[in-house]
């Protein structure tokens, strides 16, 4: 083993979180911890990392276990990302630094021989630890995360989800024997989703996961520890067997609490009727009423069989439209938008008809909200025209739901300005989306996002909506709930346009998909898995074909000549190149003359791509 919770108790704000919480991670252990939002999963992580105290139990660490945990938004001191990535490979920093200064004392005759001698040894063992491949590791995961565009950027320059991200590239690079990551793909695009699902698939270490991402969890998986009413149950298998096989359970343990209600009824009566045969007897039997309170202490002394929860408390969502909408919903044409001489949208068309589910994916940047944002008349198009059709009543869910209510309100108060009702009404409604009590007088600010997202989803069932735009709606949900608004899209007769990267989601609700690629909109028919190979072979033909410059209406605004700027990256990776060639060669090298010569080549690079990288950083 090497991480183990035993016999956890653990107290918060004076509710019982785990009482006798077991849990264990093994080498090369694939686990998705799954459960539902509240019960504790991030906790667990927490108390493994000893960033939160248990009030009772144990935690054992097996020796020298590394373990990487990814913080919602990581604390970086570095000047840039780049930095910040190097320095996941702090070992070989310090022995790159050994080395270094092993090469000053190589020009001293009298410390040349001894200084050669341990500068090998050095050498060697940086090379074992992959020392000279630490530019492309990087590379590869910047690349495959989608963050190679910010490696030179400041952290401050980033935003949340940026920074989330660099976060977890730093995780993966420090290859611990432990990952702990919880919800790694929130802020990833599918294409990203889908290299660290093979990443993670490869890696060596543990890995534990807290997913709501059902695709995610099916591909990476081999276990699934299902927590609830503060235990743990482990499956063997991904998220679908874990369905399945919990399913069957479940149905077993209740055919065999109703087989063991029918035995106690049986006894329950076979006593009753005894006594009555005592009494009715002349004299009352004293071997009847001996035998009755027989049975009475075998009843009391049967282990009783719980009544499994088949059917857990979930929110009511019914989104009803009484009156539809036009036949046409949507129509945007030749929409184009530029950020000050910058191409976001060019040429965009689209047709959306009553009744159509409409995905849109794309990579993160390719405009996706900046066409949520145009069709919403959020921002206007540089060029083109959008318009909304007749009866139209939109509903529009984004990503933070709540973001522009007064944080200081309360969730009954905010709620009863939206949906006309009394106090006690909403009271009712709010219960059906899982607020009880006085869970409705909390403030806006104390919600968490799945809370935001159930508030604003109990609005829209009471706002006769005929038209859903959805920005990720699955993110802060857990998986009952993201099941719950399946089936309520899916019953949902009004129209419905929505961006996500929750792949189950999109192929369990959406006949059609949209890829968003190079500011144009690619639509075909059928759901994500149906058409990503339409995509692919998009790309490929883009590859082989000459780009054509959009034609732009006279009357439309045309962006500035750019000035054509020193490519700077590119400079950057040939000195790399050079120098990691350079550096390649000198483990080869005998002689000491030849050794110093490169070593003094290799030093004047460094220097020269140090100064490059500052012109660069004062040119952005």
């Amino acid at each position: 083993m090497l991480i183990t919770l035993k016999d956890i108790k653990t107290v918060l704000a004076g509710n019982v979180l785990f009482e006798n919480l077991n849990f264990d991670i093994q080498a090369g252990d694939k686990i998705g911890l799954v459960g539902r939002n509240g019960t504790g999963k991030t906790t667990i992580f927490k108390l493994i990392t000893q960033m939160e105290a248990m009030d009772d139990g144990q935690l054992y660490v097996k020796k020298n276990t590394k373990i990487g945990y990814l913080a919602q938004i990581p604390q970086i001191e570095e000047k840039t990302v780049y930095a910040y990535l190097r320095n996941s490979f702090a070992e070989l920093m310090d022995i790159q630094q050994s080395m270094s200064q092993l090469e000053v004392k190589m020009q001293d005759p009298e410390y040349m021989e001894k200084a050669i001698e341990e500068y090998g040894k050095l050498q060697e063992e940086f090379m074992r630890l992959g020392g000279y491949e630490i530019e492309s590791q990087i590379e590869k995961v910047a690349h495959g995360l989608h963050i190679d565009t910010l490696l030179h950027h400041s952290f401050d320059q980033l935003s949340g989800g940026e920074k989330t991200k660099v976060g977890l590239a730093r995780i993966l690079l420090e290859s611990p024997d432990v990952l702990l990551l919880d919800e790694p793909t929130n802020h990833l695009d599918i294409e990203a989703i889908e290299w660290l699902e093979e990443h993670l698939k490869q890696y060596e270490g543990a890995v534990c996961i807290i997913s709501h991402d059902r695709h995610f969890l099916d591909r990476v998986v081999t276990k699934i520890a299902d927590l609830e009413q503060g235990e743990i149950e482990l499956y063997q298998g991904n998220y679908s067997s874990y369905v399945q096989q919990k399913e069957e359970k479940l149905l077993a343990e209740f055919k065999a609490y109703q087989e063991q209600q029918k035995r106690i009824k049986k006894m329950k009566e076979a006593i009753k009727r005894l006594r009555q045969w005592a009494n009715e007897a002349n004299p009352p039997s004293e071997k009847l009423f001996r035998k009755a309170k027989s049975m009475e202490k075998a009843l009391e002394k049967m282990e009783t069989v719980e009544k499994p929860l088949l059917d857990p408390k979930r929110m009511d969502l019914s989104l009803a439209s009484e009156e539809r909408s036009g036949t046409d919903v949507i129509v945007a044409e030749n929409v184009t938008k530029y950020y000050d001489d910058k191409p976001v949208l060019q040429g965009l068309d689209l047709h959306l008809r009553y009744k159509e589910r409409l995905a849109v994916i794309g990579r993160n940047g390719a405009g996706k909200t900046t066409l949520l944002n145009i069709l919403l008349d959020k921002e206007q198009p540089t060029d083109g025209f959008v318009k909304i059709g007749s009866s139209i009543h939109l509903g529009y869910l984004p990503q933070e739901p709540l973001f522009d209510v007064d944080p200081s309100l309360r969730m009954i108060d905010y709620f009863r300005e939206e949906v006309r009702v009394t106090e006690g009404q909403a009271r009712q409604i709010l219960a059906k989306f899982m607020f009880f009590g006085y869970a409705v007088f909390r403030k806006i600010h104390q919600l968490s996002g799945g809370e935001q997202m159930r508030v604003k989803l109990a609005i829209f069932m009471h706002q006769n909506v005929n038209l859903l735009i959805l920005d990720e709606p699955t993110n802060h949900l857990d998986i009952d709930s993201q099941e719950v608004l399946e089936d309520a899209i899916n019953q949902f007769s009004g129209t419905v346009i929505c961006v996500s990267h929750d792949r189950y989601f999109l192929n369990k609700c959406f006949s059609e998909t949209a890829y968003l690629e190079d500011g144009i909109l690619y639509r075909y028919k059928g759901s994500y898995d149906e058409t990503k190979h339409k995509l692919i072979k998009l790309r490929e033909q883009k590859e082989v074909s000459t780009p054509v410059t959009p034609k732009k209406d006279s009357t439309s605004k045309q962006p500035k000549e750019k000035e054509v700027k020193r490519d700077y990256e590119q400079e950057i990776q040939s000195l790399e190149k050079k120098i990691n060639d350079i550096k390649e060669e000198m483990t080869h090298m005998t002689d000491v003359e030849e050794l110093m010569t490169a070593q003094e080549e290799s030093d004047r690079l460094e220097k020269e791509l140090e100064e490059l990288y500052e012109m660069w950083l004062i040119e952005e």
